[in-house]
Parts: structure tokens; sequence; C-alpha cells
């Protein structure tokens, strides 16, 4: 069974700041450094680095082909990456002396796909494959429909989040794995509002909407609840030392899914991925902070 992870490729341009830049100010970093980042391959690393057999499809520019052979290097099949004219999705990413980050994205290629493309890149997908999306890339409408078509199981993560992700046939999903935002905007209707902090409230709602579909929620340094069959579970998140929070999201999505697809209990593979998404805050970068499934075995072990 094959992961298809229709996702971004970005190349992040991470800088250190003693602070975030302010309005009308002009700082000084304290260094640069340039690495593969995007949702889509932080994700397709996290699942390859949890022992998934994990197909990216995406596109950078020509410049960049060194981002796919980095996605190659971490285990990744990509044989369905194209280069194309023009630049790459990239990212300006500030990242503070307290290891939170502040990002500006640039879409790029990832907003260049088209039905025929998108159609021609699926055509190895099998029906009881995987589908991951998240929402740096177009056309994800098409992508949905393929889906149905080919019979693939769908796991979403919607961000970042937007109105054209919202009216998505999310109910097709089989895995949804949402942060505390994007919660709050999925869980009723635009007339009502919901406290992002209000979990219980958050919960309830979300399984009236989606009632077959397994949710994820993502609650930061709080860990995370599982929503599933009308009962919610939830995992504290281990205590570390924060170095860059950036990719940490991904590396939970990846692992989360990686256990869903592996036969671990729902709760089996929520406690998994808590622990995956704190290993990854202790280390500098988005890629480069993914834990090994071996690391994040022997983590597990040394909190029990």
């Amino acid at each position: 069974m094959a992961v298809f992870n229709f996702g971004s490729i970005n190349i992040d341009y991470v800088y250190r700041m003693d602070r975030f830049v302010q309005p009308g100010e002009t700082l000084s970093s304290l260094s640069l450094d340039t690495v593969l980042g995007g949702k889509g391959a932080n994700q397709s690393v996290a699942l390859a680095r949890a022992g998934l057999d994990v197909r990216h499809i995406g596109r950078v520019g020509q410049s960049d082909q060194w981002a796919v052979d980095a996605l190659r290097e971490f285990g990744v099949n990509t044989d369905c990456v194209q280069a194309i004219d023009g630049p790459s999705g990239h990212a300006i990413i500030q990242v503070d002396t307290n290891g939170e980050n502040a990002i500006v994205l640039h879409g790029g290629a990832n907003q260049s796909f088209d039905a025929n493309v998108i159609e021609t890149l699926f055509e190895s997908a099998k029906s009881g494959d995987w589908l991951l999306l998240q929402n740096e890339c177009n056309s994800l409408e098409h992508v949905f429909d393929l889906a149905e078509r080919k019979k693939l199981n769908i796991a979403f993560n919607p961000a970042p989040m937007d109105k054209a992700a919202s009216e998505l046939p999310l109910e097709r999903c089989q895995v949804l794995i949402l942060n505390e935002v994007e919660a709050a905007q999925l869980a009723i209707d635009p007339s009502q509002t919901v406290d992002g902090t209000d979990h219980a409230a958050l919960a309830v709602a979300l399984q009236a909407r989606f009632p077959n579909v397994i949710i994820a929620l993502t609650l930061g340094s709080n860990g995370a609840t599982l929503l599933h069959d009308g009962q919610r579970t939830s995992v504290s998140s281990a205590k570390v030392d924060v170095v860059d929070t950036t990719g940490a999201g991904d590396t939970f999505v990846g692992y989360f899914l990686a256990g869903i697809i592996n036969g671990l209990s729902t709760s089996d593979a929520l406690e998994r991925a808590c622990s995956a998404g704190a290993l990854a805050v202790t280390v500098a970068g988005a890629t480069p902070g993914i834990p090994t499934l071996k690391a994040v075995n022997k983590f597990i072990k040394g909190t029990h």
C-alpha cells in the first residue's frame, strides 16, 4: 500500500532573530539557513521516516533540483515530481530566541497544476492506496474527485486554512488533522462562533459535522486530542527544550497517518505522533528536525 502525497515543495529561507520584525522596522538576522520545506515535503519526509512507501506528487522550479534530491535522500519516491519554468514555492521564516516562528509564504510552482497534469501524475495510484493533502497546492477540488473515482483513502491537513478548503467535500475523508484555528473554522456553520481554546465545544461540533471521520486535533505544547466513534481521547505533550517549532505539526501529521495505516490503535497512533512532534522542536529546521522511527520509539520508551 502506498501513500500519494499531493503536496507543496518549498525552499525555506530561515532567519534566526532576537525577536520578530515589527511594522516599519528593520532588524539584522543572527543567521540564515536555506533548506527544504513546505508542508507537503515535510509530511512526505515524516511518512518516509515512519517507514511508509510515500510517493510525492509536486513541482519545483528548474533551478531547485537540489530540493528533489534532498527528498529522495530522505527515502521519498520523487518519480512524480516535475521541474517547471518559474520560481519554486518558498517561505521566509523568522525564528526567535524562544523557538517561535513567523512565516511569509509564496506559492510559486505549487500553484501551477491543472486537471490534465494531475490525471497523469496519479496514473499509478490503485484502489485502497492513501492520498495525503494539504492546502498549499491548487486544484484540490479535482484531486478530491479523482480520489473518489480511484477509491483512494483521503487524509487532509487543511493548512493554511481558507474558505475554499472549508468548502471541499471533507466528509469523504477518512482522516482530518487540524489545529485549534482550523478546527474552529470547520466545526460549525459560518453564522456561529466557537472559541478555538474551548476544546470540549470544538470536539462536540466537529463530531457532529464529521461523525465518520477520524479527527486528530493538535494543541501545540498541550498535546493532541483524538475524536473517533463518538469518543474523545487526549494525549499530553512531553516537556522538551524548544529550539524551533517549524515543522512540528507536519511531523505530527506524517507519524499519525503512518500509525493509522500501520494498524496501530488510534490512541497509540496519537501518542507516537505527539512524541515525534515533541522531538522535532528540539532541532533547528523543518526537515532536519523530523526524527526517525527508531528515535521516536526510544523517546516513548524513555517517557514511560
